[in-house]
């Protein structure tokens, strides 16, 4: 089998919960430093191979464009003043990948619809999914992770954290059954948020997908969950019910910027582990919290 090239990138949300700064800046291109999120998402995907990135967009997501096209005046005027490592920088962020965009439309809405609208660009290939509000910090990027848990199986793959059983009200969680190895699953189905007494795990299913092209016609038939809404996990499940699905422990820690919290937690996280600052920060916080 052959690494997938593809991956799509789901950026239609309206990121409410951050307004009013995503009124005009979509909520995918909030830094974490000094690279957006979905940036750090594009760069995990091209390092498992991926060489097309489709990001289905909606309204107000112009900026995700600029980020990833070429600014030949921005490139040459930091030439201009020496700084020719940051303009290499920002040609590379562009040359990274193919970049394809795909506004997203069609109901009923769901987190499945994006990939219908982008379904005639894999041409029957396996592809990733990735949310851009969610990522993982690792020593081995997920799609990675990912990549070599689909070619060890040839079968859709989906990423898994452990948690604690009281949050099993917040995920899907997974019901496991044959053992790949230590850190590979196959996945039997998905339980929608069952609550620490009902839960068939500790393993929750989070963003990031590497599907192959039978789960198409599943979401094709847009049936409505619950939310009213058409759903990768309820595809996902009945795909599990007629064939293999695996789910993949992703070693790293993982990140959702969904909320201000979270997204802060991130930022703070992610500044700690950086060699630059992360020990002059720590000694900030830490005379803060004194």
């Amino acid at each position: 089998m052959d690494a997938p090239t593809k991956a799509i990138i789901c950026a239609a949300g309206l990121g409410t919960r951050f307004l009013p700064q995503t009124k005009a800046m979509p909520k995918e291109m909030l830094p974490i430093i000094n690279r957006p999120v979905i940036e750090l998402i594009v760069r995990e995907a091209v390092a498992a191979g991926v060489t097309d990135i489709i990001i289905v967009t909606g309204i107000t997501k112009r900026a995700i464009e600029d980020h990833f096209d070429r600014s030949n005046e921005l490139e040459q005027e930091l030439r201009d003043k020496g700084k020719n490592a940051l303009a290499e920088e920002i040609q590379a962020v562009a040359d990274m990948a193919n970049f394809v965009y795909v506004r997203q439309k069609g109901l009923p809405k769901g987190n499945a619809r994006p990939i219908l609208n982008a379904q005639h660009l894999v041409d029957g290939e396996p592809f990733y999914v990735f949310f851009a509000d969610d990522f993982f910090r690792s020593e081995v990027p997920r799609a990675v992770q990912l990549r070599d848990a689909y070619l060890a199986t040839g079968k859709s793959v989906i990423s898994l954290i452990e948690v604690d059983k009281k949050d099993a009200d917040k995920y899907g969680m997974a019901a496991i059954g044959e053992e790949k190895s230590d850190t590979l699953f196959q996945v039997k189905e998905l339980v929608e948020k069952p609550g620490e007494e009902k839960t068939p795990s500790t393993f929750a299913s989070v963003g990031g997908y590497l599907l192959t092209p039978d789960i198409l016609p599943i979401i094709a038939q847009e049936k409505v969950g619950k939310g009213g809404e058409i759903t990768l996990a309820d595809s996902i499940n009945e795909l599990a019910h007629t064939d293999a699905v695996y789910g993949k422990f992703i070693d790293g820690v993982w990140h959702d910027t969904g909320d201000p919290l979270k997204y802060v937690q991130a930022v703070v996280d992610m500044a700690l582990a950086d060699p630059s600052y992360g020990q002059q920060l720590e000694a900030y916080l830490r005379d803060r919290l004194s």
